[in-house]
Order: structure tokens, then C-alpha cells, then sequence
């Protein structure tokens, strides 16, 4: 057996190191440790090699112990460990973890809270959630602390809050509102020298925090006591999408049909730490589908009272729409590379506009117009980008009635939709 312990906000308990004849861990739970005499140490780096001495051991029919921060089965060791050993060879002892540890500290329930790692990972993802959510919590790791989220929540363009006031007419907003999500970092959680320091995203990003972090917390915390919940977690999935149009503000008319949203949800595929941008958004209704289905996004329009109409939808919704008052293509130039992008409107500059977007989206770029004359440049557009092209002329009918008891079919505009889709090989490669 290999017996894994967590030392939660302490150092492990000397009863679980007894007779163990190698101990496992980082150096500081190393050197905290009342580690047996004469047992093997095995400083925690790459580790590959550090799996094969386990294994040495465990043939060799010795006691082996590893050492683990908070609970080594979220986020932790356990996975690894389990994957080579199988977890029948698993003895885990959890501490608290530091997640569990912060929340108590500042007082906060956390059975609604997202928690994502950026340990050895991007932390696009951790932003992207950090912007769609309103109760984060971050496990970081080097190159990926407090002080580049912070950077990352208070820098220009996508980054620049949750909510961004608009520019004056003609003029791309730089996004000089102050954020409502604030950061609490929580260090050397259950040493002497514990904190649990409370700061604004850009405050953040002008520290040095050292290595001692533990966990970050990223907060609206006008939000961040829900409502009671049955489920951990985040928010499950709304029940419906492609919503009517009458549960979204609008101007005469002028908002992308449920029919025409329904395949451009499909093709965006928006969820959770994805970045979607909407542009040329109208009423924004494409833009809060995605913000329901757990994406972070970013609206763009040029006309003042569109800003105003996708701000209001979202808060009817419920959700988090970052606006850009502006005209693409320039009101693109602050924004972080998007997951997927929904192009809607028409015009002249329709094909240029799209060609911007395809050349930055990771994943996907979807685009509705209604003129037949603008399809050929549009996917010529996406195809220059590298991204395989497809498409639909969508044609509905609605049932409407008739005086005497009667239906009938009342036909919609039909709309073009055509995606792009990034060829893997292409991302891996030149668009990288």
C-alpha cells in the first residue's frame, strides 16, 4: 500500500510516518515532517522519476508514504498515483484542502463556487471562468499566481472587468470601469505566517506574492451568497436556449431569429472558460445564450443604444456580458484571442470584419447575414483564414392564426449561416 497523506493547513500527523521506509512529498512538507530515520527522501519534481522509486519499493515490499498538501484527490496526487498503481493501492488520508481552507477563512460558503486549476495548465481557462463567474477559486502555480490573473482581470480590452462602460460615440472603449470582482489571495494557509489579503485585479498585478500561495479567490461579492443549492458546484445548464425573441429587448424587429440562434449556439459550442465574442450584437441575444451556457463574453456594437439594449438583457438574464461600444474591425484590436465568435449585421465590411475574426478564433466563427450577395466573400473570408467552411440558407415557418379558429404558416426572413472551423492541423501550426 502507499499510503498518501494530506497535510491539510498542517504538517502531517507522525503516526502516519511510522515505519515507512520511504516518504514521498514537496520540500517543505519534507522538511515539516517527522520522516523516520534512515528512510529513503524523495524530493517531489518531475514525476516520472519519483513514480519509478514508489515502485522500486512497493516490490521490494517497503512502507511508502507521500506527502501531499490539503486533500490529494482534488487537484492532487491521488489521480497520478492511482493511473500507475491503481487506487486499490491507495491508503488517502485527506486534510482540508486549501479551497475549503480559504472559504472558511473569509466566512464564504463554498458549495456553489467553481474551482479550476492553472497548475501547469493555461490560464486562459482560469480567467475565462474567473470573467463568467461570480465565486472562483484558482489553484495557481509558477507563471500562473495572483499577480498574472490580476493582470490578466485588469489589463485592456476582454480583460478589462465584467462590465465596462461605454466609449463616447465613434470611440473603441478601453474598459476603464473598476471591476466588481475583487481577489483574496490566501498564503502559508496554517502556518505562522497564514494571510488572507484582500485586493483589486490590478493590485494583484503589482505585487511579487513569493511562493507561498495557496489558493486565490476571484469574487463579485455582490453575488457571491446565493441561493441554496442541491447541487455543488456551478450552476447546471440552463433548461432551455434559443430563447424567443420576446424575452430579449430589441429595435423594430432587428435580433437574430430563435431558429437561426439555435444552429448558431450548436456551431459556437460555448461553455465554460471559453471567450465568445458577438459582433455586430444588436439586442445581444446571441451574446447572453452563450453567457447562460457558462461562456465569457464579449459584445460588440457601434450603436449607443444597442449598448444599452445588450446591458439590459443581460441583467434581465441574469448574466455577465462584457460591451464594447464600438465599430469592428478596430474595436476588435484590445480584445484577447476568442474561443469562438458570432458575426451578425451586414454591410460592406461584412467580409472584412470576418476575415479579422477568423484569423483569431481558436475554435470557430459563425456568421448570419440576409444578403445572397455577401456569402461568396464571407466564405472566402473564413476559407483565407484556414478554417473548413460549411453553411445553410435557413428558411422557417411559424404557425400563426387565422380569424375562425384557423392556422396558418407566416414565413421569416430567410437567413444565410455559414461556419468556419479550425482545421486542427492548421491551429497547431501556422495559427499558432
Amino acid at each position: 500500500m502507499i499510503t498518501v497523506v494530506g497535510t491539510g493547513t498542517g504538517a502531517a500527523p507522525a503516526e502516519s510516518l511510522a515505519g515507512a521506509e520511504l516518504v514521498v512529498g514537496g520540500r517543505r512538507h519534507l522538511d515539516a515532517a517527522a520522516v523516520p530515520a534512515g528512510a529513503e527522501r524523495v524530493v517531489l519534481g518531475p514525476l516520472a522519476p519519483a513514480l519509478d522509486v514508489i515502485e522500486r519499493h512497493l516490490d521490494k515490499g517497503s512502507r511508502v508514504v507521500v506527502l501531499a498538501s490539503g486533500d490529494p484527490g482534488f487537484f492532487g496526487i491521488v489521480r497520478v498515483l492511482a493511473e500507475r498503481f491503481g487506487p486499490a493501492a491507495l491508503d488517502v488520508r485527506p486534510g482540508v484542502s486549501s479551497v475549503a481552507a480559504a472559504f472558511a477563512r473569509v466566512g464564504v460558503p463554498w458549495d456553489d463556487a467553481v474551482v479550476v486549476s492553472a497548475h501547469g495548465r493555461d490560464l486562459r481557462t482560469a480567467v475565462n471562468v474567473c470573467r463568467a463567474r461570480p465565486k472562483v477559486a484558482v489553484l495557481t502555480g509558477p507563471g500562473a499566481g495572483p499577480a498574472e490573473l490580476g493582470a490578466a482581470l485588469a489589463a485592456g480590452g476582454a480583460e478589462g472587468g465584467r462590465r465596462a462602460g461605454a466609449a463616447p460615440s465613434g470611440l473603441v472603449a478601453q474598459f476603464p470601469a473598476p471591476l466588481e470582482c475583487v481577489l483574496l489571495v490566501a498564503s502559508a494557509l496554517g502556518t505562522g505566517d497564514e494571510r488572507v489579503e484582500r485586493v483589486t485585479p490590478a493590485e494583484a498585478a503589482a505585487r511579487d506574492w513569493g511562493s507561498a500561495v495557496n489558493v486565490v479567490l476571484c469574487l463579485d461579492e455582490s453575488r457571491m451568497l446565493g441561493a441554496v443549492r442541491t447541487v455543488a458546484g456551478p450552476p447546471p445548464a440552463p433548461s432551455r436556449w434559443a430563447l424567443e425573441e420576446g424575452e430579449f429587448a430589441h429595435r423594430d424587429s432587428m435580433i437574430t431569429k430563435f431558429e437561426v440562434r439555435a444552429l448558431a449556439l450548436a456551431r459556437l459550442g460555448p461553455r465554460l472558460g471559453d471567450l465568445v465574442w458577438d459582433v455586430g450584437a444588436g439586442s445581444g441575444s446571441v451574446a447572453v445564450e452563450c453567457a447562460r451556457l457558462g461562456a465569457a463574453v464579449v459584445a460588440v456594437e457601434k450603436a449607443a443604444d444597442g449598448v444599452e439594449r445588450i446591458r439590459a438583457n443581460a441583467a434581465a438574464h441574469g448574466v455577465d456580458v462584457q460591451v464594447v461600444h464600438g465599430s469592428a474591425p478596430d474595436a476588435l484590436d484590445g480584445l484577447d484571442d476568442p474561443d469562438a465568435v458570432f458575426v451578425g449585421g451586414g454591410g460592406r465590411e461584412l467580409p472584412g470584419i470576418v476575415a479579422a475574426c477568423a484569423r483569431r478564433a481558436r475554435r470557430s466563427v459563425v456568421v448570419a447575414m440576409a444578403a445572397l450577395d455577401r456569402v461568396p466573400a464571407v466564405r472566402a473570408a473564413l476559407t483565407e483564414a484556414g478554417l473548413d467552411c460549411d453553411g445553410v440558407l435557413l428558411q422557417s415557418s411559424r404557425l400563426a392564426p387565422l380569424p375562425g379558429d384557423v392556422t396558418r404558416l407566416a414565413a421569416t426572413n430567410p437567413v444565410f449561416l455559414l461556419w468556419g472551423v479550425r482545421n486542427p492541423v492548421y491551429r497547431e501550426g501556422v495559427a499558432q
